[in-house]
């Protein structure tokens, strides 16, 4: 977060960058919170043009309002080195105080909290490298690796789950059997992210089912994130993995409507 702060010190826009799940849009969003900025997120695709980005700068800048933008590398690059310059402009007029500016041929308004902050993941294969001239104005954070059990149990614990660390031991030994020996599917996701939103489930059951054990709950989370994803072939060896596991416990058929 500090070296986001730095970045806008400096009228240089911030650029985290590190593996999914590594927390790169996490940060931007919780320091706007914690400033008491808004911050507004755009997943990027090959589909964004220079008119449409230089849409949204423009709202940025004449709102003062933080803009992330996902996955910047999945833009062309020629279309990379044209938006350099629609952020150089507005860079440069921060740097001169000024209070309005001429930004696409239009004279607009700006308000200095404006902040501009892109996320790169550079360990996705087919990812266009960023330009030089766009390089030269992002002030790089690099995100180290997350401790994922650590963060397993504050989800959990924030869930309402009582014996946090034996779940954490659980969930963290299932994910990664699973990466190392169901088959390899383009599909499959168990790093962080998909954790999350396991625990972010299992919390929601957890909520609405209070009455229900911690480990039950959990197992049924796991069987509904995972089961509908998974290769016939890896169906029986995850149903083997997750009853050693949670030996003798059996997943309640909760939330679920019958289909007539």
């Amino acid at each position: 977060m500090a070296a986001n702060k730095a970045a806008l010190h400096l009228h240089r826009a911030g650029s985290p960058k590190g593996l999914a799940g590594t927390g790169k849009t996490a940060t931007v969003k919780d320091q706007g919170k914690a400033l008491g900025m808004y911050v507004i997120i755009v997943n990027c695709s090959e589909g964004l043009d220079y008119k449409s980005m230089g849409s949204m700068y423009s709202g940025l800048a004449q709102t003062g309002a933080w803009g992330c933008f996902d996955e910047f590398s999945h833009i062309n690059i020629e279309m990379q080195s044209v938006v350099a310059q629609q952020i150089l402009s507005i860079l440069s007029a921060l740097a001169a105080n000024m209070t309005s500016f001429i930004f696409e041929g239009h004279k607009i308004k700006l308000v200095w909290s404006c902040g501009i902050f892109i996320s790169v993941n550079p360990g996705y294969a087919g990812r266009t490298q960023l330009p030089d001239n766009l390089k030269s104005m992002f002030s790089p954070i690099s995100m180290v690796v997350p401790n994922s059990m650590l963060i397993t149990e504050i989800i959990l614990f924030r869930g309402g789950f009582s014996n946090c660390k034996l779940l954490v031991e659980k969930v963290y030994t299932l994910y990664s059997l699973a990466v190392q020996q169901l088959s390899k599917q383009d599909r499959y996701d168990f790093g962080q992210r998909a954790l999350t939103l396991l625990l972010r489930y299992a919390g929601k059951k957890r909520r609405v089912h209070p009455d229900i054990s911690g480990e039950e709950i959990l197992l049924m989370a796991m069987k509904d994130m995972n089961i509908a994803k998974l290769a016939s072939v890896d169906v029986p060896l995850f149903n083997g993995i997750v009853q050693e596991l949670f030996p003798g416990i059996k997943s309640p058929a909760i939330g679920y409507r019958k289909v007539s």
